[in-house]
């Protein structure tokens, strides 16, 4: 792969957004390879949990300007679905994806983050959806970003362009923990592994379950959930832990 690199460390996969010239910019390149790499990791079920990070001295910096400067909008708009599927894919792969975030994470790069299941930020780690600054507002970032943090301050992100600091990230709930710089790895892999060492077949009837129910009335969310969890009750991964503790052991995955 040209524009990024991929690492197992028992069952935490890493990707590594690997364009620091560009501050990792979302280029067509990119981002298909990577739906290629998440639809690969998703399929080989080796790994439980995948952490998302990038080289050199930022997260991401969003889409490469250059490939919609001047361009038909055709051309923009298949950088654009490529981006969608891409989105589409960590929400549809059985693994949780953790976002390792330092530096910056505007635009499209905030929308990573916020598409990401879960997010770690250094101290320092910025995040903004600038787009109104150079005259395209943020349209696909603010929507998933406006799905992360409360709308009023969805709307400040996407009508200022300001950036927000890890800690405003963090109170407005679109990171889940902030940490000190030189703590962002091990940090970050301690998530990951804490997660990693529960079945995957449960970590993937659940996440899918999450954002099915997420947007559903209550008690139509209530009532999917009674389903759910009357079916997977049955499950081998159910009755393994079940009975693991009852016999107060660790149950084997």
């Amino acid at each position: 792969m040209k524009n990024l690199v991929y690492e197992e460390f028992g069952k935490v996969g890493v990707i590594t957004l690997n364009r620091p010239e560009t501050r990792n910019a979302l280029s067509m390149d990119l981002l298909a390879e990577l739906e290629e790499l998440i639809g690969r990791v998703s399929a080989e079920r080796r790994v439980r949990v995948v952490v998302i990070r990038g080289a050199g001295k930022a997260f991401s910096s969003g889409h490469d300007l250059k490939e919609i400067l001047n361009q038909h909008p055709i051309e923009v708009e298949r950088l654009f679905n490529q981006c969608y599927r891409v989105m589409q894919a960590i929400r549809d792969a059985p693994q949780p994806y953790i976002a390792q975030v330092h530096g910056v994470a505007t635009a499209a790069g905030c929308q990573l983050v916020a598409a990401c299941d879960m997010a770690v930020a250094a101290k320092s780690a910025l995040f903004a959806t600038p787009g109104v600054k150079i005259g395209l507002f943020c349209f696909t970032p603010v929507t998933f970003v406006s799905r992360a943090v409360g709308r009023k301050k969805a709307f400040e992100m996407g009508f200022t362009g300001e950036f927000i600091t890890a800690d405003e990230a963090m109170r407005f709930g679109l990171v889940n923990k902030v940490v000190e710089d030189d703590r962002l790895e091990e940090e970050t892999m301690n998530l990951a592994e804490k997660v990693a060492g529960y079945s995957l077949n449960v970590l993937e009837s659940g996440k899918r379950f999450f954002y099915k129910q997420l947007f559903m009335e209550d008690f139509q969310a209530l009532a999917y959930a009674t389903e759910a969890i009357s079916l997977y009750s049955s499950t081998e991964d159910a009755r393994e832990g079940i009975s693991a503790f009852f016999e107060k052991r660790t149950p084997v995955w």
